[in-house]
């Protein structure tokens, strides 16, 4: 099958072998798969990944061994937990330590002909949504995870310190909260549509003094990090959505004496931001920079990083 897979290389292939569905699991065929930030990364060594990249993804399930599944418009959990160790007992299963994560972590991703994913991963698309809505659930989910983690008040100030592919999300969700939020970024011709949210945009050079109650990093490299640490108040709280091969320094004295929350923050829920997109609550279609084949795959990571979302079409 067609697949575009990274084995030290990014590489595009005609012939990869399809994927052997085991019990419990769903044969799926993508429709649309997002190229975010982490898959950027994987091709420069974060998680010394190896296999087909992908993991937002819609798309449709071919075969499993629930007939209610086959056939069925779904997204997916990125996450295949074992489900009886102690850590999925106690609800985590996002942090299962048998765990795979599709196109990250030992398992194969969706940027394929076919691809597997457990069904106790799925969620079935509503019919108003579109495939080019649905394929921002999963970083949309990962946005929600924030307000799952952290009650975000309206009376506070928060800031979200970079304006790309999960910084989108993460702003059109903390704005529901009616908070005062500040967008920080480097791309003033993306902002149109978060103005028109009643989302004050700005760029670094920009800041003065402020400190805010909430800082967000999704910048995705280590200056970014810098900046939000500055950002936040003594007894504030900064969230940490970033992933990236580079090591980076914080001044953890420093966040000892002014006793700063951080907040790591990963995976979220699919269900709520399913809804979110069945209700319009969420705007996507002004994000998707370009569309490119399963078989240009490689251009489209070409052009990726400087783009919002840029979509393969399977």
């Amino acid at each position: 099958m067609r697949a575009i897979f990274f084995n030290g290389d990014l590489q595009y292939s005609t012939d990869y072998p399809e994927p052997q569905r085991l019990p419990g699991e769903a044969l799926i065929r993508p429709h649309l798969v997002g190229i975010c930030n982490t898959d950027l990364e994987i091709t420069r060594g974060y998680m010394n990944f190896h296999g087909i990249l992908g993991h937002e993804f819609v798309g449709t399930v071919v075969d499993s061994d629930n007939p209610y599944w086959r056939g069925r418009r779904v997204v997916g959990e990125i996450n295949a937990a074992c489900r009886h160790c102690s850590t999925c007992l106690r609800g985590d299963a996002s942090h299962c330590p048998h765990r795979t994560t599709l196109g990250i972590y030992r398992r194969d991703g969706a940027m394929a002909d076919l691809f597997t994913l457990p069904e106790s991963c799925l969620h079935e698309v509503p019919a108003t949504v579109s495939d080019e809505a649905a394929v921002f659930t999963e970083p949309l989910a990962a946005a929600l995870e924030i307000v799952e983690q952290s009650h975000i008040r309206p009376t506070e100030r928060v800031a979200v310190i970079g304006d790309g592919k999960l910084g989108a999300m993460i702003v059109q969700v903390l704005r529901l909260t009616g908070c005062e939020l500040t967008l920080i970024g480097r791309h003033p011709e993306r902002w149109e549509l978060y103005r028109q949210q009643g989302v004050q945009c700005i760029r670094s050079a920009e800041i003065k003094n402020d400190q805010f109650d909430v800082v967000v990093d999704c910048t995705g490299n280590p200056s970014g990090l810098a900046i939000a640490r500055q950002l936040v108040r003594p007894r504030g709280r900064l969230i940490l959505k970033s992933t990236f091969a580079a090591e980076t320094q914080l001044n953890l004295s420093m966040v000892v004496v002014d006793e700063v929350q951080i907040i790591g923050s990963r995976c979220g829920p699919f269900a709520p931001a399913l809804r979110l997109l069945e209700r319009q609550l969420i705007v996507t279609t002004p994000l998707i920079s370009a569309r490119y084949s399963l078989a240009d795959g490689l251009q489209a990571f070409s052009v990726a990083p400087g783009q919002l979302k840029v979509l393969l079409c399977v």
